[in-house]
Order: C-alpha cells, then structure tokens, then sequence
C-alpha cells in the first residue's frame, strides 16, 4: 500500500442554505417585539432602506365558516389567506417598494419558498444553540414544563395555560377566577379544580392568590397546616404589628408555641418564583384578531400595528450608484440592495405566512371560539401543515411568539395545539379527554374482585371501541386520575366485604 498524494473525483449531494434563507427562518420566528428591534438595526445599517409610516388599507380579512369547521377542504370564504400574487394581496411594505421603483423590489434577495424551508432539518445558528443553553429557564417556562406531564385533560390544560400565562414574577396569581370561567365559557368550579391542581406545582406555593394562601400551601405541604396556624395566617396583621397577646388568644398557644409557629413562618418562601429568572415585562401585542362577523363567520386579519413597514429608496440608490467609482463601492451598494430587497420581501411573506396559519387553527378550532375550552378540538402541526401546503417545522415557527386576540381573550398560537388519540378503525381521532372519561367510566363500574379490570383489560377494552392506544397510556392517564392500580383496587374491594 503506497502512502502519497492524488486526485479523486467526488460526486455527492449536499443541501446548501444561502445566509439570507437562514436569516429568512430566522425572521419567521421572531416574535412582533423581536421582529421590531431586527428592522430598526437594519435600518441603521442600510441606507437603501427607508420606514414607510402611511399604512395602506388592509386587505379583505379571510373569513372561516362556522358551517364548515369539519370539512377536509378550506372554506372559499377563507381562501384569500393563500394570496397566491396579485397587487391587491401585498402587503403595505411590498405594494409601496414596488411603487417607489416602478417594478421588482431587486434580485438580491428572492421570493422564499416557505413550504420548504425547513425540511432539511433546524437551521438554527450556533449563536442560538448557545444562547438557549445559557438562558436561565423562566417561572413561566417551568411552570409549562410541568404543565405538559401533568395528564389533565384538553379542557384542563387549556384553563392551566391561561392560569399559568397570569402568574407574576414572584409567583402570584394575578387574575380574577370568575372572569377566566366566563372567558373560557366553563363553570367556575372547574377553573377552581384545576388551580388546585397547579398548587401542587413546584415552587410550593405558585399560583396562591395572596401571601395567605402561598404560605398555607408551604405549610400544608410540611404538614404543619395544624388550627392553631391557621389562625395565626388568619391574623397577619396581628403579627405585622407585634401584637402577641393578641396573637397568643387567637391561636390558643401559650408564648413558646407562638414563638415555635413564627420561626416557621420566618422559613418559609412569601415570594416562591423570585427563584427563577425573568425577563423585562413587555406588553403583549396580538399579531393576529379574529372578530365574528353577521351569518356565524370568522374574520380572520393581521394586526397591522405590529408590522413594519419598510420600503427601498430607489431614487436614493440611482444617485448614489451614480457617484460610485471604486469597486468597493460598487459592491456595498450591490449588497445594500440587495439585503433591502430580501428584507422587504421577507416581511411581506411572513406576514402571509401568519395569517394562513392562523385561518387553518381558526378553522379547526371553531368550537372552542363559539362556545368555549371544552370544546377544543384535536389538533397537531401536521394536521395545520398539510392543509395549507406547509413543512411542520415552518408551522412550528410561526406558531412560536405569536398570539391572537379572539372574542375569549389572548392567546398564543400554540396554546391551540392539543393531543389525540388515534382510531384504530382509521376513522376520526379520539381527544384525549374522551378517553380518559372512558377509562373512568369502566372502573366506576367494578363492583367486585372478578369485576376489577387491569390496564391491560382496558386496553383491549378500548380498542374493540376503536380507540388505539397503548397500556403505559392508559397508566398515566389512570395516574393522572387519582385511580389506584388494579391490584390496590381489588384489595380495597375484598376489604370492603
């Protein structure tokens, strides 16, 4: 075997993303607060670029027929969110370059074609993995993350979501109970069944609605909530004013007890979120309303006010291009065109890009818009990607930061996303929380030791119903649900007899 130098001929396939494609992807995911402060330092870097601050008037919003949310097909009504061309479908930012220059914003930066960004895989910088891997996690991403291994139900979860978006950065409840119930179109008595859920979330003591109860949490779970401290958490204000014979008669504790439950309540956590991190408090802007409209229609429209309006100074360009006699020269004005040109298209294609996603999932989740969180459909990004002709990934962007104002109140898109539970007959999905109704159903019914179904019954059980789904889910469902395990079950029945 010789050891040298030599020459060979490689044929390989490769995909290959421009700068611009990434930074395009980029773009998609910004939220309107991100995407703001993107345009602003381009517009310092780039001369050819110029804010447009008359808003055009908007197109007609798609509308989404109440009538046709099952469909498999998109309502007509709700077809001008493809805006597949045509003048009176542009945006304010590419109508205004094309008429600054009289034709095509420029060929530096190309029309993207969104359907297939993505598919390769992430494109994300390494700058971005970093970033994420240094950033210290948020009260509200923790409480999220908890959230989603909780095994509520849809309905449940979406109140949790809700909840959860209120919390402060100490870890307070700021919202009012009976006004999510009517928002959400639920019973008060559910709202509160599933805080108490969330009070068992880590920190102890999140969600409580005043110091009273963040520190009745604490100490119930220390199982320390005894009378005696209830009635000192009753008679704070005795405390706060050192008035301990006050205190000593209210609880019924002579001076060391009292001395004892104080020193308690010293090591306990008034503020159980202060622990995590927290980023500025920013108002949070809806990119999308969704309005009803006469005869049971969804209008469907951008929030104008949080889009950029930016447009190419093509008379400044032909001056100063004029004037260019250095090479140099020439290329900072080819790639200042050129970065103008990709920006203004870009923008104007994630801003449709928006509104077709948010008209599928106002689409599919008609139900929950006309009559409230128990009726939220099953819904994944496939589902939503494959009905506008979209890649997952490029759903998933869009959806992330992003949020719409609809008649029951702000939310993110993602908030619409919700599991299901395959057909085993290849008919319509099972939601999740139909299933779990059915696995209570048939344990409510064991009326003996013979009677006791295992979950692997209950597997078979469900899918003779058509419901296909596996025996560690019906276990953490069964979990989720306070409900003992089959053997516990059978030993509480033959105790009972």
């Amino acid at each position: 075997m010789s050891l040298g130098p030599r020459l060979e001929l490689r044929q390989g396939q490769g995909l290959v993303i421009t700068p611009q494609l990434q930074q395009a992807i980029k773009l998609l995911q910004l939220s309107n607060i991100e995407l703001e402060a993107f345009v602003e330092a381009e517009l310092e870097r780039n001369p050819l670029l110029q804010r447009d601050a008359e808003p055009e008037a908007e197109p007609d919003a798609p509308r989404v027929d109440r009538a046709e949310t099952a469909s498999d097909e998109m309502p007509d009504s709700a077809a001008t969110a493809d805006m597949d061309g045509g003048q009176e479908d542009m945006s304010p930012g590419e109508r205004d370059s094309r008429e600054h220059d009289g034709g095509e914003a420029g060929d530096g930066g190309g029309a993207i074609d969104w359907s297939r960004a993505g598919k390769g895989g992430s494109f994300e910088s390494e700058d971005d993995f970093e970033g994420r891997l240094s950033k210290e996690k948020t009260l509200g991403e923790h409480l999220h993350d908890q959230l989603a291994v909780a095994g509520l139900s849809e309905a449940e979860r979406g109140v949790a979501a809700v909840l959860i978006d209120a919390v402060d950065e100490g870890g307070y409840l700021r919202a009012d109970l009976g006004e999510i119930s009517e928002r959400l179109g639920c019973g008060l008595p559910f709202v509160e069944g599933v805080l108490s859920v969330l009070h068992g979330f880590e920190p102890t003591g999140v969600l409580a609605r005043d110091v009273r109860e963040c520190l009745s949490l604490q100490l119930r779970e220390k199982d320390r909530l005894d009378p005696a401290m209830e009635a000192l958490l009753a008679n704070l204000d005795l405390l706060a004013r050192r008035d301990m014979a006050s205190l000593r008669k209210a609880c019924g504790v002579d001076d060391e007890d009292l001395r004892d439950m104080i020193g308690e309540l010293k090591a306990l956590t008034p503020r159980p979120g202060a622990a995590f991190g927290g980023e500025p408090a920013h108002a949070v802007s809806p990119d999308v309303y969704v309005r009803e409209g006469p005869g049971g229609l969804w209008h469907v429209e951008l929030n104008t006010d949080t889009l950029p309006r930016v447009l190419v100074d093509q008379r400044y360009h032909a001056r100063v291009s004029g004037g260019a006699r250095t090479e140099q020269d020439k290329a900072f004005l080819s790639d200042c065109m050129a970065s103008a040109s990709w920006l203004v298209r870009s923008l104007d294609q994630r801003a449709r890009t928006i509104l077709k996603v948010a008209s599928e999932i106002v689409r599919q989740q008609d139900g929950f818009l006309a009559y409230g969180v128990q009726h939220l459909r099953p819904l994944n990004l496939k589902t939503v990607a494959d009905a506008i002709g979209m890649h997952e990934s490029t759903v998933s962007r869009v959806t992330s930061n992003k949020y719409i104002a609809t008649p029951r109140g702000l939310f993110e898109l993602k908030f619409f996303f919700t599991a299901s539970i395959a057909n085993s007959g290849g008919g319509e999905a099972h939601s999740a929380e139909s299933v779990r109704h059915r696995i209570r159903q048939l344990i409510e019914t064991e009326r003996n030791e013979a009677e006791v179904h295992s979950d692997d019954t209950i597997v078979d059980i469900l899918k003779e119903a058509g419901v296909d789904i596996a025996r560690r889910t019906v276990a953490k469902y069964r979990e989720a649900m306070r409900i003992p395990s089959s053997v516990e079950r059978r030993r509480a029945l033959r105790a009972a007899v």
